[in-house]
């Protein structure tokens, strides 16, 4: 097991797990979505969509696999499961079409698509769970609040963000992210399918 000692902490690896992670977590790409679920549900609670996502990924970092086993669940069919809900994702920023209803509760509107799976989805937390395997768990943590603090940012700044791409950007990037996003859930899918058979 690695050590939880601060005398751990590494700069080499806190940049390397930090990239990891905001390269899994992929907020800034996840912005014609947010803009969407915004125009939707209405402004999004970035200090709860933050704290709900980092709560996951701490959470799954320290008991994420005895908590799926406890369920009787494994992390592929976890991982399955939100590649549906990504999948589904992509098809409303492509077609236009409308799956996620408008909540009129703001606190379950920011949770769900936002904070789950948006960030914290199966791929952020099976990739936190596996760094353990790799790295120090006080270089992780740094790291996991280090990209905490950017999707803060960004969720603050969608409104400035939204003003700077105007409606012909946003629907630009929308539909090409909107293909990029069904393509991440069909490799989540038919990878973590062929572990299952």
């Amino acid at each position: 097991m690695k050590g939880i000692g601060l005398s751990k902490t590494d700069i080499s690896e806190i940049i390397t797990v930090t990239f990891t992670l905001f390269a899994v977590i992929d907020v800034l790409g996840s912005l014609p979505i947010i803009i969407s679920i915004k125009k939707k549900m209405g402004d999004i609670n970035a200090l709860q969509a933050t704290l709900v996502s980092g709560g996951l990924m701490l959470l799954f970092f320290l008991i994420g696999e005895q908590m799926l086993k406890f369920m009787g669940l494994d992390i592929q069919s976890f991982a399955i499961a939100g590649s549906i809900v990504i999948f589904i994702l992509g098809l409303e920023m492509i077609l236009g079409l409308e799956f996620f209803k408008h909540d009129s509760n703001e606190k379950t509107s920011t949770l769900v698509p936002v904070a789950f799976p948006l960030i914290a989805g199966s791929g952020t937390l099976t990739t936190v769970m596996s760094l353990k395997a790799a790295y120090e768990y006080y270089n992780i943590l740094i790291a996991i609040c280090i990209n905490l603090i950017v999707i803060y940012i960004t969720l603050r700044s969608v409104n400035f963000l939204e003003r700077i791409l105007g409606p012909a950007g946003i629907t630009v990037i929308r539909k090409f992210f909107g293909v990029i996003l069904i393509a991440i859930a069909v490799k989540i899918f038919r990878s973590n399918i062929v572990v299952l058979k």
